[in-house]
């Protein structure tokens, strides 16, 4: 499991999350919101998703995958949102394609977002 550090809503805006509508989803509860990113960021199917991409196993990746994206995307972390969806939707349609940059992408700002 990742350790959050001082994440702060600035540092989201920053990174560009659109935190507006982050906090309206957890009632502008800011404490809440931040505890809740920090649960998405260390959601285990990140991953598992690595592997089931090797092993061109689309169907389970694009479980993975997809739970993944309703998260972030609730949480209005818009860079990794946006890298998330391309994935869930070459999976959706079982493209056969190398997905490893895009993988790689994805865990890059994971990790970016970990390091705040």
């Amino acid at each position: 499991m990742y350790n959050i550090g001082m994440i702060t809503i600035e540092k989201l805006n920053a990174f560009g999350a659109d935190t507006k509508s982050g906090l309206a989803r957890c009632m502008n509860k800011e404490d809440f919101y931040l505890k809740l990113v920090g649960m998405a960021l260390n959601e285990p199917r990140f991953e598992q998703l690595g592997p089931a991409l090797d092993a061109k196993d689309f169907d389970k990746a694009f479980e993975l995958c997809h739970a993944v994206k309703g998260v972030i995307g609730n949480l209005s972390l818009d860079p990794l949102y946006k890298e998330i969806c391309e994935m869930t939707e070459l999976l959706r349609a079982k493209t056969d394609t190398d997905y490893s940059g895009l993988y790689k992408k994805i865990m890059d700002l994971r990790a970016e977002l970990l390091a705040m």
